[in-house]
């Protein structure tokens, strides 16, 4: 199932039943799961370990060193779990000995054309990420996000699980779980309700979110009220405590 004009290099360790297409390579230090699908002309280099069953279109380009001017050639990874699809023209480069030290990418990813994820993002599982999205160095996404086409993230910012963002959207802070964020600079604009329905969420806790979303964005409260209205809140919803538990571990701030 390997293309005789692809190349594969001596100590790669492919599965049996992996597919390679023409004009592919396939570096010494890859591992590759089974039932993965690679198609032609794809670059797959340095230490990455890619799962089961994904399909990974061709000129994407993975495992490339960091984009990075402190980086000296030092032994980082990138990891990609299982049942991703990973379409033409995406980048995603290996970790940094500054940070994690691997690019981290879960299960069940759908990443269209033209992604790039720098060194050492970590992303969650079963997220979104539409055509041309931009995530620099360190960016951390939880599950379930979906992120519009051309939207830009910048170095360190997290995005919460379950969140949104519109077309062209520019993330240079947190976006909190559950949240939609639209524009350069990105705003609020409520909560995920749409997508959380989708995916079985109780109306009652939709309506928590909201009730914390108005709490967060429209209450003008200060921080430490915030925190304690916040507080009493996610005593009785599990959603709400995920928000705040963001919220205690921002350090580059949430948008506003």
């Amino acid at each position: 199932m390997i293309h005789p004009a692809a190349i594969v290099e001596p100590g790669a360790r492919l599965a049996a039943n992996v597919a390679v297409g023409a004009y592919s390579l396939i570096g010494a230090q890859v591992e590759v799961g089974e039932g993965t699908v690679i198609g032609p002309h794809v670059v797959i280099e340095g230490r990455t370990r890619i799962g089961r069953n994904n399909r990974i279109s061709q000129f994407a380009s993975l495992g490339g060193p960091p984009q990075d001017k402190k980086y000296a050639g030092e032994d980082t990874s990138v990891e990609i779990g299982d049942g991703n699809t990973i379409r033409e023209y995406v980048t995603i480069n290996r970790g940094t000995i500054g940070d994690a030290r691997v690019t981290r990418v879960g299960n069940d990813n759908w990443i269209m054309a033209y992604v790039h994820f720098a060194h050492d993002c970590q992303i969650g599982s079963h997220t979104i990420f539409a055509n041309a999205c931009e995530l620099a160095g360190h960016v951390q996404v939880g599950d379930w996000a979906i992120l519009g086409a051309t939207t830009l993230v910048h170095q360190f910012v997290r995005i919460g699980a379950h969140s949104f963002t519109g077309m062209g959207t520019y993330l240079d802070r947190d976006l909190p779980p559950y949240v939609r964020a639209a524009g350069n600079m990105a705003q609020p604009y409520g909560i995920n309700s749409v997508g959380l329905r989708r995916r079985g969420l109780q109306a009652a806790a939709i309506d928590a979110l909201k009730r914390a979303y108005k709490t967060i964005y429209r209450n003008g409260l200060g921080q430490e009220d915030l925190r304690r209205e916040l507080e009493a809140q996610a005593e009785e919803c599990a959603e709400v405590k995920a928000i705040l538990d963001f919220l205690n571990a921002s350090k580059r701030g949430f948008i506003r």
